[in-house]
């Protein structure tokens, strides 16, 4: 029975009222329970709820009201004691098991740590060994044998892998090897910067250092039960947002209860300048003696035997190394888990400025990984009952929708064939690139169904564009987009866009530049724990100003995803993208996204550019510090390029596909030149403010260079380059930095290709990149057919004359954004000796087509 103490005051009363006031309160279970359903209802109910509480239930009449007040104080506070006593039972629990992870990656160390210790004193007793015996012929069989080991490491017996049993072998060394990247040394592991471990931490994120391939692994905690994370990382589609389809196409139970799995997976292309790839591999799962899942998972190649996976026409195919995850169970409930995602992405296919996306360790933890601990996280929160959104959906159709989303913009950027979608001729330009899908039901789904019945109804087209962005942040510019669409988007677009939703779609077959203007309001729908993902409602309010506008000025909702705005977080790209829907829209309801994703590229940090590109490079990027760069200098903003991808999607009539196809060109035209406007206006002012006069007089190299492109560009033509009141080389290299005609300068050298070694800034605008970039960047590959034949024809008169005028022609950027220009100079440019150093180039009066 719940006790209580009656304290009333004491005045004049008998001795037995003073006895009777000072006992304490024995309560019925009857009057517990009735407590307990208005507690339930009201933990702190008011003293007029309290007196109505007395009258209504009779088995309370006998206890007075100032009784009932303690009662409910007292409950209030043993509510507040149990859930701060659970809270921290939960933090406890948290931090045992943080410190036993911490203590088991201190132990990982400790044995790299003596790994290599022993390697370092071997190798110091073989140099030892080789330098006392110069004279021995031993020694060169000591190099010898070395040799043939690193030569013929430990072959593998020959196996079938066909059969179960060759396959349960291969399963068998995959585990392995996964085991000794998750807890052991077998990879060089080294923290990701700002992923510090705590309870409250995703957990500990390493990247690989010095590995083939591309390598990242995540330790942390969750409170869920390892069968339960299993089942969620085996889904890889609900997590993993380019995943496009996981097959499983073949199921094999093992002896020791485990299974095998042959698994085909498909992953989407994050621009369009690169192709797809898929994955053909051998799933794993199985326990471990001390009660641990695993999920161990790697390719099937010709090396390691088994069955051919399915062929691929547009898609390349990469490996994964044995990956997987390893999920232990923790004391009073929850996980531990280890998670390794190693693979080899074929850097090799993709073109030169998009290889860091393929070969950053860090973007792999970003995208794969840390998104892996992440969901599962998400899901523990949410299943615990800590997550609560708003407009009454539940989690995990919110989830969902964010997923279709995804889904969506994927579809339209890569456009498959296999899901109907067809390129559709040019106007003559490629900036941008029009596909059309007139099989709607696998882009739009049956939601469309009466909307493709229409015998006008053409499709799905999709308007789509890259570029390449220089010293503009990521998260900024996105953010930037998602606060301001006023400033690039078009009204008239949008309701033609909102039209799709209607049964029978009035059409607008051109965008109105300039019409009236609108407004928009954001609704927050839900975001995720760590906040790097928002999902959102957008009001956007029409306003007309004449009689012909009032059909068009209504608002129209569109549902938005945004995520990577965070500038201080690890994001591997940012991204807004969104899709009309109606105001009252269904967790089923049609999805068209269309949007934004902006990429980060990491600068390079390594290799032999940075000596190829020393001379006006250097003086431009660098700082007083020689050779440390900008990126350097400011590590917000290492990112110095990143990759900008359009795609819009608009439904169209048959009669009106032309219309709508070059409303869609002319829209996508207008959103670059607004995006561009927008990164000049937000970007740090690097290009103009550090990069020309504060590291000039620091730098002999810049000066001498710009001075032998004026000098010679005078003693070859006749002419002036620049009109330069002073001959000091920082007034010349000053003028030809802001040189209105872009000028850069490529290598001469025999049985090479010409590289570019430098560019005013002019001339980096031109070809879409930075300096650091320009040395990967080749003469041969701006220029188009006509131009390489031109230059081939006129390459000796340039060499015996020192000069030749080329005709008016076209080029590409490092983007393959065509170029025109009126007229090209080429001139050899000589040193202090009057020997060839370079040629140079002038491209007067160019443009993008």
């Amino acid at each position: 029975m719940a006790l209580s103490i009656h304290r009333d005051s004491i005045s004049g009363g008998s001795k037995q009222q003073q006895m009777d006031n000072s006992k304490y309160v024995r309560y019925t279970p009857e009057q517990v329970e009735a407590l307990e359903r208005v507690y339930a209802e009201c933990p702190k109910p008011s003293s007029l709820r309290r007196q109505q509480l007395i009258r209504e239930c009779p088995i309370l009449s006998n206890i007075e009201p100032k009784q009932i007040k303690v009662w409910f104080q007292n409950r209030r506070c043993r509510e507040k004691q149990r859930k701060e006593a659970s809270r921290l039972q939960t933090v406890n629990r948290k931090l045992s098991a943080m410190n036993k992870l911490l203590m088991e990656e201190n132990d990982r160390l400790q044995k790299q740590v003596s790994q290599l210790v022993y390697e370092n004193g071997y190798m110091r007793t073989q140099i030892q060994t080789v330098s006392t015996a110069t004279t021995d012929t031993s020694c060169e069989s000591v190099v010898m044998t070395g040799q043939q080991q690193q030569q013929n490491p430990t072959q593998h017996p020959q196996r079938d892998a066909n059969n179960p049993a060759g396959l349960l072998a291969v399963a068998e060394e995959t585990l392995a090897e996964f085991l000794g990247k998750a807890t052991g040394t077998a990879v060089d592991w080294v923290q990701m910067i700002g992923m510090k471990p705590g309870p409250d931490s995703i957990g500990i994120v390493a990247v690989s250092r010095n590995c083939s391939g591309v390598a990242a692994r995540a330790c942390g905690l969750v409170s869920l039960e390892p069968t339960k994370v299993a089942e969620i990382l085996k889904d890889r589609p609900s997590w993993f947002r380019d995943c496009r389809c996981l097959d499983v196409l073949s199921v094999i139970p093992t002896g020791n209860g485990g299974t095998i799995e042959l698994i085909y997976m498909q992953t989407y292309a994050p621009t369009t300048l690169a192709s797809a790839r898929d994955f053909w591999t051998l799933r794993y799962t199985t326990s471990l003696e001390d009660g641990s899942l695993v999920i161990c998972e790697r390719s099937l190649t010709s090396s390691t035997g088994g069955p051919t996976g399915p062929p691929s026409t547009c898609f390349v195919r990469a490996e994964m190394l044995p990956s997987g995850c390893l999920i232990r169970p923790c004391e009073g409930g929850g996980s531990i888990v280890h998670i390794v995602d190693h693979i080899d992405l074929d850097v090799w296919s993709v073109p030169e400025v998009l290889r860091p996306l393929y070969e950053s360790s860090k973007i792999l933890a970003q995208k794969m990984t840390m998104a892996a601990l992440r969901h599962i996280r998400q899901i523990a929160q949410e299943t615990s009952g800590e997550v609560h959104y708003s407009g009454g959906r539940q989690p995990a159709v919110l989830r969902a929708l964010s997923q279709r989303l995804c889904r969506g913009f994927n579809d339209a950027v890569n456009g498959f064939v296999d899901d109907g979608w067809s390129i559709m001729g040019s106007d003559g330009a490629e900036d941008v690139t029009i596909t059309i899908n007139s099989s709607p039901s696998k882009i739009l789904g049956s939601q469309y169904s009466t909307l493709s019945m229409l015998p006008s109804f053409g499709g799905v087209m999709c308007a789509k564009a890259s570029m390449l962005l220089q010293n503009v942040p990521p998260a900024l510019l996105v953010r930037f987009l998602r606060e301001h669409r006023s400033e690039w988007a078009d009204y008239g677009v949008d309701a033609y866009a909102a039209a799709s939703l209607k049964a029978s779609p009035y059409a607008i077959p051109c965008a109105r530049p300039g019409s009236f203007p609108s407004s928009q309001v954001i609704l927050p729908l839900a975001q995720t724990v760590e906040h790097e993902e928002f999902l959102e409602v957008v009001r956007l309010e029409g306003h007309a100003f004449s009689p012909e506008d009032i059909a068009l000025s209504r608002d129209m909702y569109l549902l938005q995803l945004c995520s990577g705005v965070d500038e201080n977080a690890a994001s591997s790209c940012a991204q807004l993208v969104f899709a009309p829907i109606d105001e009252s829209f269904g967790d089923d309801a049609p999805l068209l996204p269309s949007g934004f994703r902006v990429i980060p590229l990491d600068a390079k940090s390594d290799g032999p550019g940075a000596t190829r590109t020393l001379d006006l490079a250097s003086a431009l990027e660098v700082g007083t510090g020689g050779a440390r760069s900008t990126a350097e200098a400011d590590p917000k903003n290492y990112n110095l390029r990143s990759v900008l991808t359009i795609a819009f999607q608009f439904t169209f009539e048959n009669h009106y596909r032309e219309n709508v196809a070059a409303m869609a060109r002319q829209y996508i035209r207008s959103i670059v030149g607004s995006v561009q406007r927008v990164a000049m206006a937000i970007a740090p002012s690097r290009l103009s403010s550090q990069m020309v006069p504060k590291s000039l007089p620091g730098s002999p190299e810049a000066v001498t260079l710009a001075r032998w492109i004026w000098r010679s560009y005078r003693l070859q033509t006749g002419g002036e380059l620049l009109q330069v009141d002073s001959h000091s080389g920082d007034a010349i290299l000053k003028q030809l930095w802001h040189h209105s005609d872009a000028i850069m300068c490529c290598s001469v050298k025999a049985n090479a290709s010409a590289v570019f070694t430098f560019a005013n800034q002019a001339g980096l605008d031109m070809l879409e990149t930075t300096l650091v970039a320009l040395q990967d960047i080749m003469l041969d590959k701006i220029l188009d057919e006509a131009g390489r034949k031109v230059l081939l024809s006129e390459f000796s008169k340039i060499m015996q004359q020192g000069f030749a005028y080329l005709p008016a022609g076209v080029c590409s950027s490092s983007m393959g954004r065509p170029i025109s220009y009126e007229q090209a100079v080429a001139w050899k440019v000589l040193n202090d000796d009057d020997s060839n150093h370079c040629l140079a180039f002038m491209f007067m009066n160019w443009s993008f087509v």
